[in-house]
């Protein structure tokens, strides 16, 4: 996978998509296997934002069945089932707990009857291809059980527990990587650091965008038939250029933090309520745990979106609100990270402050050519991650019929790139024994990051000029990160930047600051392959190490950079 506007340039595509999160991925994926000529824009990396702020979480919408979105939550079902079908070594079960205390809506009877419900709209999810992943029905647990389980319920008026299941992701950045990658493998052109700034017209119908290279600071234009705005947060900002600075929706954005502690959860997911914050989840993740998310609308510019102290202490008062035994404190915070959801306004005109934790999770297909007499444009709003494949299968149902394509969706029946691998146990051993040369950590963690693809990342090792052993020895001795890994993302999956791999192609920084050695031997790296000075060096290291701290913090950059520079020329790995 290669960057190159300027081949962009002196293209005609069919579909040129404006976003390069899961909708804008998924979208690429869905209308390149249908024979279309695909054009992926990102202005930032691929999916820097939204995707990756999610709780990893692939999943129905239990609460949605309050709201009696039972379209919506019999949808979802869907995609999760499908989602383990085509992805199997990054999407799996999770078993989630629900305490139940006395009588009215928080008791047990109230919750059968909702998870009830929950089991009939699901009724084909053991249709997988893996039978690890078959998922049963809810069951009752007694208060003795649940506490067992979860030590850190309220215990007061507790009377047990329900257990139901939903999936989870390994890695959401890496799937939605995946779907772009699928794309290019059967003709698709994709471009990350290629910011959309204006649309080129003939009349009223919108014939391609204007793009920036924020690499060289070059300008192109780039020509479609069809015009796709998969932009998240910034959806009606596209939408205000494309409608001559007038559009015709308009999005509600969400602020979602999360944090991440040591392992607080063993096995088992927990969905609490608090009295003071709604409710939340804690999620067992890679080792550690999630607490997430919050809910408050953000109405500041989505590029100015962060996590300050403030944020985290309000979070950690819902959290010890909910569970108080849990006593979380500042200090037990290894991570934390932001996502903003965009959610349709269906009541641009109503009086008073918005409410975005009410606000439908639903998405919208619009077609400008009804809805202001725009053609060859089409905006996707709202949405998520779990249902990100079917919007992509509308919106692409949409785009075909405006230039004639008759083929229909596939995704829902191949694997992403790296889906291939069958039974997800047996492949990681089978792995495990053809590349016994690499320790057992080590092939494990490139199953569940590369799938099927994981010979291809290690042949990388083997090109010209490549030094094979020192491309298949860890980067730091206690991790399961090998240096071929940062080679390949440069010379093959479009990382410009240390926080492209830190954070989205490996999944090293994830999890928290992974620690000066470990960043000084990736830009060690990357150095060679980029040829960067060391300026370029000192100054992606302090960039990368500000990722980690709260916005206040970030304020402190310079000082920060220089101490960091100063930090990994004293540090070696």
């Amino acid at each position: 996978m290669q960057r190159d506007l300027n081949k962009m340039a002196a293209t005609d595509y069919d579909l040129v998509i404006v976003g390069g999160g899961v909708t804008g991925a998924t979208t690429a994926w869905d209308a390149a296997l249908r024979g279309l000529k695909v054009a992926l824009l990102e202005k930032d990396d691929f999916a820097h934002a939204t995707t990756s702020g999610s709780s990893k979480l692939v999943h129905g919408g239990l609460r949605y069945l309050v709201n009696g979105e039972l379209k919506l939550v019999r949808e979802s079902l869907r995609e999760r089932r499908i989602w383990e079908n085509i992805a199997p070594h990054m999407v799996h079960p999770l078993p989630f707990i629900i305490p139940t205390y006395g009588r009215g809506m928080k008791s047990g009877l109230i919750l059968s009857i909702g998870l009830l419900f929950y089991d009939l709209l699901s009724y084909d999810r053991n249709f997988v291809s893996d039978d690890d992943k078959k998922i049963p029905g809810y069951k009752s647990i007694s208060r003795a059980e649940a506490l067992r389980l979860m030590p850190s319920l309220r215990q007061e008026e507790l009377t047990g527990a329900k257990v139901y299941y939903d999936c989870q992701m390994f890695a959401p950045e890496r799937l939605c990587l995946e779907c772009i990658e699928g794309a290019v493998e059967y003709g698709a052109d994709a471009a990350n650091y290629a910011e959309v700034t204006g649309f080129t017209r003939e009349g009223t119908r919108v014939t391609g965008v204007e793009v920036k290279d924020a690499l060289t600071g070059e300008t192109h234009n780039i020509k479609g038939k069809v015009t796709i705005n998969a932009a998240g947060p910034w959806a009606d900002e596209m939408m205000r250029l494309g409608e001559n600075h007038n559009p015709s929706r308009g999005l509600i954005r969400s602020k979602g933090i999360h944090i991440i502690t040591r392992d607080m959860s063993g096995d088992h997911a927990l969905a609490i309520q608090s009295d003071i914050g709604g409710h939340f989840f804690v999620i067992p993740w890679r080792g550690h745990t999630i607490f997430g998310t919050t809910d408050a609308v953000f109405k500041d510019e989505p590029d100015r979106v962060g996590v300050t102290e403030e944020d985290i202490r309000d979070f950690l008062s819902v959290i010890n609100d909910g569970l108080p035994s849990l006593n979380l404190k500042r200090e037990d915070v290894l991570h934390h990270y932001v996502g903003i959801r965009p959610l349709i306004d269906n009541e641009p005109d109503a009086e008073g402050p918005k409410d975005s934790y009410k606000a439908s999770r639903e998405a919208e297909v619009c077609d400008h050519r009804t809805m202001s007499g725009i053609d060859g444009f089409i905006s996707a709003l709202g949405g998520k991650w779990t249902t990100s494949r079917h919007l992509a299968e509308l919106i692409v149902d949409m785009a075909a019929k405006k230039i004639g394509n008759t083929a229909k969706c596939e995704t829902h029946c191949t694997p992403v790139y790296g889906g291939e691998i069958g039974r997800l146990k047996s492949f990681i051993t089978r792995a495990q024994k053809r590349h016994a040369h690499l320790p057992a950590d080590v092939v494990e963690n490139l199953c569940h990051f590369y799938g099927s693809r994981i010979d291809e990342v290690l042949a990388t090792a083997d090109e010209p000029g490549t030094d094979r052993t020192a491309m298949l020895r860890r980067l730091t001795s206690e991790a399961p990160y090998l240096a071929v890994q940062i080679i390949h993302a440069v010379r093959h999956e479009m990382a410009t930047h240390m926080a492209d791999i830190v954070l989205r192609r490996t999944g090293i920084g994830t999890l928290g600051h992974p620690g000066v050695p470990m960043l000084k031997a990736i830009a060690e790296l990357m150095a060679q392959e980029l040829n960067w000075d060391e300026t370029r060096i000192a100054t992606e290291l302090a960039n990368t190490s500000r990722l980690f701290e709260t916005q206040a913090r970030q304020l402190e950059g310079d000082m920060q950079g220089a101490a960091m520079a100063e930090a990994s020329n004293e540090v070696h790995p």
